[in-house]
């Protein structure tokens, strides 16, 4: 049997999640992305913009999610030598907390990134051999 949960008994609270994650790249990739060098545009703004649209349509994607009216979402980035980490805020006053949300924020953000980025990864061959994502998870998770 599949169904969703029920929440109507739980009273509303401030929930708050982080998700965060990590997407592996060429070292030239991430100077590219640093000098404004990527053909698309601005790949960490644009990643962004993406994560928190897609974090806001999460019950779309996730069958049984509750939808949640977003109160607060931010992204942000930090970029190191071989790598960028994302790190993605949802917060939201309703019955169910707000994960899976973060979860969905931080992966579309970072596979944003990877294609506006895949021109500068790909092999002879067209394969990514070394672009990855890593560590997607729940860092920080309150209910208030």
């Amino acid at each position: 049997m599949t169904k969703m949960v029920s929440i109507s008994g739980k009273k509303d609270s401030s929930r708050m999640a982080i998700g965060k994650g990590e997407i592996v790249l060429r070292r030239s990739t991430i100077e590219a992305i640093k000098g404004g060098r990527v053909e698309k545009g601005d790949a960490l703004t644009v990643a962004e913009v993406a994560g928190i649209m897609a974090l806001k349509r999460t019950h779309e994607t996730i069958p049984l999610c509750h939808p949640i009216q977003i109160t607060g979402a931010e992204i942000r980035f930090s970029l190191l030598k071989g790598s960028i980490t994302a790190e993605c805020r949802v917060e939201a006053h309703y019955r169910t907390g707000v994960e899976m949300e973060a979860l969905v924020g931080v992966t579309a953000a970072l596979l944003t990134i990877w294609d506006m980025v895949k021109y500068l990864e790909k092999d002879r061959t067209g394969n990514y051999p070394t672009t990855r994502l890593e560590g997607i998870a729940v860092v920080e998770k309150r209910k208030a």
